[in-house]
């Protein structure tokens, strides 16, 4: 009938953008007869689907071929995409290897031939495709940037990793980002039709003040690409994803590159995604993988309704604040 055709058409032709949904709401709401069941029972049925959408990680076989990096990333966006996947995440570094050593060697400026591959996939592809990072020159100063780009192809983002790698281990690893990258000097986030999304790169997990001013801010999803090693990935990968997906009741995606035991940094792999309850909904092994995740925004909602810890905060006597203003 009319009504359930008025209904339809602004929420399917926007993506179900929630907005659409809540006017239609109320639109069903004066209906005083029986088609008012029928719609508001439609409107039910699409707020639930609504609620949920499907993230695609993938956990990319880097090489030391930039082209080939490139091509094989755009072959799994597409992958992704036929499973009926909406956000797409890839891993830290996918276009080259990752090292101190490589990272001026494939530095590009964005734009570039890297971003150039990333807005045509996720235009392609009809997809938010969040571009893992590239070594970003810039101003005679090297950065680690994740772009991320909407389904018309757009750069809505890109975030310069914040927190720079540095880290002494006797005895297993010793790794200083800081010895050729500059850190990014501010917060970033977006949004899509289902959520807001928060971003940081690998290292910029560990702090948890960043997750916590992104929920602030309202994420729900927080996507973290990266690139653990053989030392830290089986001590704190998995264990700081559960705890920023816990502590804020929030979503968490990671990308990690796939592993590759003759490179000369070793990554752990397993990329994951952790519900707002803290456990592992989705998770790689080591080789390459695309995993899958379906969000459920609803599901979240429930957790914060029966575990209130954002209403229960003594505000009065500790706070998080930010000392800038983030990008969106």
């Amino acid at each position: 009938m009319d009504v359930l055709q008025e209904v339809r058409k602004p929420v399917l032709d926007s993506y179900f953008e929630r907005s659409a949904v809540t006017r239609n709401h109320m639109s069903c709401a004066a209906l005083d007869c029986e088609p008012k069941q029928n719609c508001v029972a439609f409107m039910s049925a699409i707020s639930r689907a609504m609620s949920k959408f499907r993230l695609a990680v993938i956990q990319l076989q880097v090489t030391g071929v930039k082209r080939d990096n490139l091509s094989r990333a755009q072959r799994l966006v597409r992958e992704a995409a036929g499973q009926g996947s909406k956000v797409v995440l890839l891993p830290e570094c996918f276009n080259s290897p990752y090292g101190t050593s490589f990272f001026s060697m494939y530095a590009e400026r964005i734009p570039g031939e890297s971003t150039q591959v990333l807005s045509e996939a996720a235009k392609e592809n009809q997809v938010y495709l969040v571009g893992g990072s590239i070594p970003e020159e810039d101003g005679g100063k090297l950065y680690n940037s994740c772009t991320v780009f909407g389904p018309d192809g757009d750069l809505i983002l890109k975030h310069r990793k914040i927190h720079l790698f540095d880290i002494d281990v006797p005895g297993k690893i010793r790794f200083q980002e800081s010895e050729t990258l500059s850190p990014g000097n501010s917060l970033s986030m977006f949004e899509t039709p289902f959520c807001k999304v928060g971003v940081g790169i690998c290292y910029d997990m560990r702090f948890a003040e960043l997750a916590q001013l992104y929920s602030r801010q309202d994420c729900q999803l927080l996507v973290y690409p990266g690139a653990f090693n053989m030392t830290t990935g089986p001590a704190h990968w998995e264990l700081l994803q559960r705890a920023r997906a816990l502590d804020n009741q929030v979503y968490v995606a990671t990308a990690s590159p796939a592993r590759d035991e003759t490179a000369s940094y070793v990554a752990w792999g397993h990329s994951t995604v952790v519900n707002p309850w803290g456990e592992v909904i989705s998770k790689a092994g080591a080789e390459e993988a695309v995993i899958y995740a379906d969000i459920d925004l609803q599901y979240l909602d429930d957790i914060r309704q029966q575990i209130p810890i954002t209403t229960q905060r003594r505000n009065d006597l500790y706070a998080v604040t930010q000392a800038q203003e983030g990008s969106r």
